[in-house]
């Protein structure tokens, strides 16, 4: 198929004011958008499976495998040479502060991992995607392949920015820290597009939960989302639920005609449960220890001291402490005690309270809540 003749914005009711879907080479349709126009990029590229034989069930069922002309390679020469082409291509697109998710299997996803780092990528995550219903190993000579592997990464090791919503993926993972093991079913069910005939529209298509945590946890309301692999339309149907703009790349004219389907079927306004917007943080009011002094919370000449009461410093009138180590901020102090470049003095000194010495990081708190300050 001949890319530059078939790409083209693909006019119907699928293509509204915030999902834009492009038919032909991602390579070619990638050249054509905006540089640094993407706030984050989702890619399920092709796995250069290497299929040699059929697969069969133990009662001599053909396994629906994954044998595709779009999935297959003369060599993993070519395989890389089109790896480096379509990310250099992303690299190209993505804004200063966003980043790429690629997904894959263990057929691909080391060589690409590779070449991400030869272009300058900067990998934040590898995040497993545990299958709690994989495939088993029908002829019993291999563990059951129950993973796959995303790399998350940066455009640079330099990239200062990038989105990470910390707390909303806490909230999902019920108030603890997520894991980098997502555990994840395959797509069934009501879930899985059919054809006309039944048969699954796509032999590939991701669940729509693994979209979802990766678009919520790496990027805003608003955010443009790029699938340079578009397939059945996943990435930009779950960025609609969750209020993204987004543009899909889909070579085969029959994905095409899916994804415009499914997304055309959504109705975005019926998903604002699905959206989980990341807590405001709130820029506490400075209090310094000279505010603490004039209060009389911390008394000019008390001692204070490091944890295990090894070091130990006089406070001033100013704020300031005095120790052997010379006269500055409590951070500096303790930066110079501990031989950092920098520490803070809120959590390393402690005063006595009785007989009991508390952090002085108390003291400000106790300011703070008996003066209204937030």
């Amino acid at each position: 198929m001949n890319a530059n003749a078939t790409m083209k914005l693909c006019e119907s009711d699928a293509v509204d004011k915030d999902c834009t879907i492009y038919h032909g080479d991602c390579i070619e349709a990638l050249q054509a958008l905006p540089a640094r126009s993407v706030d984050l990029v989702f890619a399920d590229p092709p796995y250069n499976l290497q299929l040699k034989q059929q697969l069969y069930r133990p009662n001599q069922t053909k396994v629906d495998g994954v044998d595709d002309e779009w999935d297959q390679f003369a060599s993993f020469a070519e395989y890389d040479r089109f790896t480096e082409r379509w990310l250099s291509a992303c690299r190209r697109v993505m804004t200063d502060t966003a980043t790429l998710w690629v997904i894959g299997s263990y057929h691909n996803i080391f060589r690409v991992g590779a070449v991400m780092l030869n272009l300058g990528f900067w990998i934040l995550n590898d995040v497993q995607w545990h299958k709690t219903n994989p495939m088993p190993n029908f002829r019993g000579v291999r563990f059951t392949n129950a993973t796959e592997t995303l790399i998350w990464a940066k455009k640079s090791q330099d990239q200062k920015k990038y989105t990470f919503n910390h707390q909303t993926m806490k909230q999902l993972n019920g108030g603890k820290q997520m894991t980098s093991v997502w555990q994840i079913p395959l797509c069934t069910g009501n879930e899985r597009i059919k054809d006309e005939t039944g048969k699954k529209a796509h032999s590939t298509q991701k669940p729509e939960e693994l979209l979802k945590r990766i678009i919520l946890s790496s990027s805003s309301e608003g955010d443009v989302v790029l699938d340079p692999f578009l397939g059945s339309g996943t990435t930009c149907a779950v960025a609609k639920k969750l209020n993204r703009k987004s543009i899909g790349i889909e070579k085969e004219r029959k994905y095409v005609k899916v994804a415009e389907k499914r997304i055309a079927a959504i109705d975005s306004n019926l998903f604002g449960h699905l959206r989980i917007a990341e807590p405001q943080k709130k820029s506490a009011r400075r209090i310094s220890m000279a505010q603490l002094v004039k209060a009389d919370y911390i008394r000019e000449s008390q001692a204070i001291y490091s944890k295990n009461g090894k070091h130990t410093a006089t406070v001033l009138k100013d704020g300031t402490v005095q120790s052997d180590a010379g006269t500055g901020s409590i951070h500096k102090i303790a930066a110079t005690m501990k031989g950092a470049d920098n520490c803070n003095g809120w959590m390393y000194w402690y005063y006595e309270d009785g007989e009991e010495r508390k952090l002085i990081d108390n003291l400000r708190q106790n300011y703070r809540a008996q003066n209204g300050i937030r």
